[in-house]
């Protein structure tokens, strides 16, 4: 199977790759990045009908190079993902959070969101089912650290940020990026903590008629 990650910042890539690695090796993955995208809606503030357009650009190219199934990386364009699973339909294209929001609510219904893009935060909760609790948290400074190469000091900074959701039933990390600092927030918060890239890749196997066991 094939498998089009489309991202939309470069800090992704390692992290679903590393996820299949683990739980879906056989799979085929291609990577498309455009990573203005995030740097575009920071600076516009909202999504855009272009951004969607080049959304939609970039899922048909992977769909008219083979692809079996899609999955955005990018959490902050979850309308974007809608439009092109409706035009890609039936092909699976699965939100980077979808899965992982699922499996979420079936673990309490007090979450806690860690997300370092400001964005997502005001794209994500939404996407969470009403009678659930979400209580939002951006990491200070730790997108910056991330960029400038300094992993140690980002997972740091996760991890402090968790701190303040150790009264959730379950943490959540909102982006792929964030997976790196799983252990550092589950020592921090005692808390069951979940990953996008992890819930994706099995959400993913599920869908193209694999089982969890390969």
């Amino acid at each position: 199977m094939r498998i089009a990650l489309i991202h939309a910042l470069r800090h992704s890539i390692v992290p679903i790759e590393t996820a299949f690695a683990r739980l879906w090796p056989e799979a085929e993955l291609q990577n498309l990045l455009d990573d203005r995208l995030s740097a575009d809606l920071a600076r516009d503030g909202r999504l855009t009908p272009a951004m969607t357009d080049r959304f939609l650009t970039l899922a048909r190219y992977a769909a008219d190079g083979g692809a079996d199934g899609l999955l955005f990386t990018c959490s902050a364009f979850g309308p974007c993902i809608e439009a092109c699973a409706a035009a890609l339909a039936p092909m699976p294209v699965l939100k980077p959070n979808e899965a992982m929001i699922n499996d979420a609510v079936a673990r309490g219904s007090r979450i806690g969101l860690l997300a370092s893009f400001a964005p997502t935060l005001a794209s994500m909760p939404p996407e969470f089912p009403a009678p659930v609790t979400v209580v939002p948290r951006l990491i200070e400074g730790a997108m910056a650290a991330l960029d400038r190469g300094d992993g140690a000091e980002h997972d740091r900074l996760t991890a402090l940020a968790a701190r303040g959701l150790a009264d959730c039933d379950v943490i959540a990390l909102a982006q792929f990026s964030l997976a790196r600092a799983a252990d550092a927030v589950a020592a921090a918060t005692g808390k069951p903590v979940l990953t996008t890239p992890d819930c994706a890749v099995v959400e993913m196997r599920r869908r193209l008629g694999f089982s969890s066991g390969g």
